[in-house]
């Protein structure tokens, strides 16, 4: 997809700062260091956009980017880095459960795990919420420059034993240095938005048909 349009909107901290334009959006969640930011900024080619930080567990909001005024980026803070206090990691996880539990705009999850190591236990814990949730979720293994293309099938068969993929739910690798896997993913997003814009139109219809005629 051509992006003409990226813009960072907010770092919001609860419901009440969401926007509410009713946008499509689309979570990042994954381990700090895991190059969250790094996607984002090659996905909306821009360079800086998402800021890198230095200091891992530092973002504690929900920071949403605006692409084309067609859909929001929404990045979750970071989770699995031990020097983040328990009551910061408290809090992020009260914020995190009523944002996938009732934001109706949240279309699926992009979770990202780093491709030279098998899944942490956060990341299985976290893929195995949404799955509880009934969240959609497409597995992006960054890094993928790190490692010979020819060992890139063997990484991905571990990912997906460990996260014990299910569904439609399918594992794309990426690379933030070479681009490798951006135009797949921005495929795969717009095939999960047009796919759920037909069930929604088919639910509509359906409503319609079985409501009484007015007389």
């Amino acid at each position: 997809m051509k992006v003409t349009s990226a813009e960072f909107i907010i770092s919001a901290v609860g419901p009440k700062q969401y926007p509410m334009d009713g946008l499509h959006e689309i979570a990042l969640v994954g381990r700090s260091n895991v190059g969250k930011s790094s996607l984002l900024n090659k996905m909306m080619n821009r360079k800086g956009l998402a800021r890198i930080s230095s200091r891992p567990g530092k973002t504690q909001t929900l920071n949403y980017f605006r692409v084309n005024q067609m859909l929001y980026f929404v990045d979750f803070p970071g989770y699995g880095y031990a020097k983040v206090a328990k009551t910061i990691k408290e809090q992020w996880g009260k914020m995190i459960e009523g944002y996938l539990k009732n934001r109706k705009e949240l279309r699926f999850i992009i979770q990202l795990v780093d491709i030279r190591h098998a899944p942490s236990k956060d990341d299985i814990a976290m893929y195995d919420w949404c799955k509880q949730i009934g969240i959609p979720t497409v597995v992006v293994a960054t890094k993928g420059d790190k490692i010979a293309r020819g060992r890139w099938l063997q990484h991905t068969k571990v990912i997906r034993q460990s996260l014990n993929l299910r569904g439609d739910d399918t594992i794309i690798v990426f690379s933030s240095e070479t681009g490798q896997g951006k135009d797949e993913l921005w495929a795969e997003i717009m095939r999960r938005i047009r796919a759920g814009e037909e069930i929604a139109r088919e639910t509509d219809a359906k409503a319609e048909e079985t409501a009484p005629a007015n007389e």
